[in-house]
């Protein structure tokens, strides 16, 4: 972290004045999302970003709108991943071919599939949902996926590689099932 704009002493104020939100920013993320524990986590994550964009905090700005504002993108981003996921896991299902059960019709069987899908993906480590994600879903190339969570091309590959076969082997455990 580029610390050139503060000193020591100023970073550490700002940590202490960011602590000292934590409930405010709290109450602020229980507005944006329905539980405790998604704004838990969106606070979270939003602290993160916060903490390693400190040297980008202007002296004179005033630190709560900052931290809310932080805050407020994280939340839209993450409403976005869920889209886009919740899309491509629809498109998905839709292309995915099934087996016809006698009594479900075609709309019934892509919705079960999606459903499958979805839990399914959910139980992948986040490691390994997220490289799936990337280069499955949005298309993006392994040294690009790689790029954007900063690691080496050969653990994206293989975390990709990972997660399509636990993804395969819980698909056919359920249609032995």
């Amino acid at each position: 972290m580029d610390t050139a704009s503060h000193s020591n002493a100023e970073l550490e104020e700002l940590r202490r004045e960011i602590a000292a939100l934590l409930p405010r920013a709290r109450a602020f993320a229980r507005f944006l999302v329905k539980n405790r524990a998604e704004a838990d986590d969106l606070v979270q994550e939003g602290l993160v970003r916060a903490l390693a964009s400190l040297d980008q905090f202007r002296p004179g700005t005033r630190l709560r709108p900052w931290l809310f504002t932080i805050l407020r993108n994280t939340f839209y981003e993450q409403a976005r991943r869920r889209r886009t996921e919740r899309r491509v896991m629809e498109e998905v299902a839709r292309d995915a071919p099934t087996a016809k059960h006698p009594t479900q019709t075609a709309p019934q069987e892509n919705e079960a599939t999606l459903n499958d899908l979805q839990r399914l993906l959910w139980t992948l480590p986040p490691l390994l949902r997220e490289a799936l994600v990337l280069v499955g879903a949005q298309g993006l190339a392994h040294e690009e996926a790689a790029e954007i969570c900063n690691v080496p091309v050969g653990t994206m590959r293989a975390r990709v590689s990972r997660a399509r076969a636990a993804i395969a082997r819980a698909m056919r455990a359920r249609t032995i099932d």
